[in-house]
């Protein structure tokens, strides 16, 4: 587990404070338990984080498929599904919300990856 803390750690260093053009696309519907974790666990912090100026939040409904600014490899079917854009591009996916720990652990990673 320390080996695990450590390399996050590594990980969130690595991240530029602005990572051009990356956006993260949150896509939610209402009454999602899992997006309304992911609200209590990570929204409050996430714009002040590293990983939160890399690639700034926007949030879309998933009724409002598909959305026509970005470019997507597929719909997203499950809520919530965090997609890394570039210029409106999709470079990764992650799909549901899998608790605060492993989130920004696999989003740094997402971010780094990009680079």
């Amino acid at each position: 587990m320390r080996a695990l803390t450590i390399a996050v750690l590594m990980w969130l260093m690595a991240l530029p404070a602005n990572a051009e053009g990356l956006q993260l696309l949150m896509v939610e519907e209402h009454g999602c338990i899992y997006c309304a974790r992911w609200n209590a666990d990570v929204a409050p912090e996430y714009p002040i984080t590293d990983e939160g100026r890399a690639a700034p939040l926007v949030r879309v409904d998933v009724s409002n498929q598909p959305y026509s600014e970005f470019q997507l490899d597929r719909r997203a079917v499950f809520t919530p599904t965090f997609v890394l854009v570039r210029d409106g591009v999709e470079i990764s996916r992650l799909e549901g919300y899998p608790g605060e720990d492993f989130f920004w652990g696999l989003l740094a990673r997402m971010i780094a990856d990009a680079q």
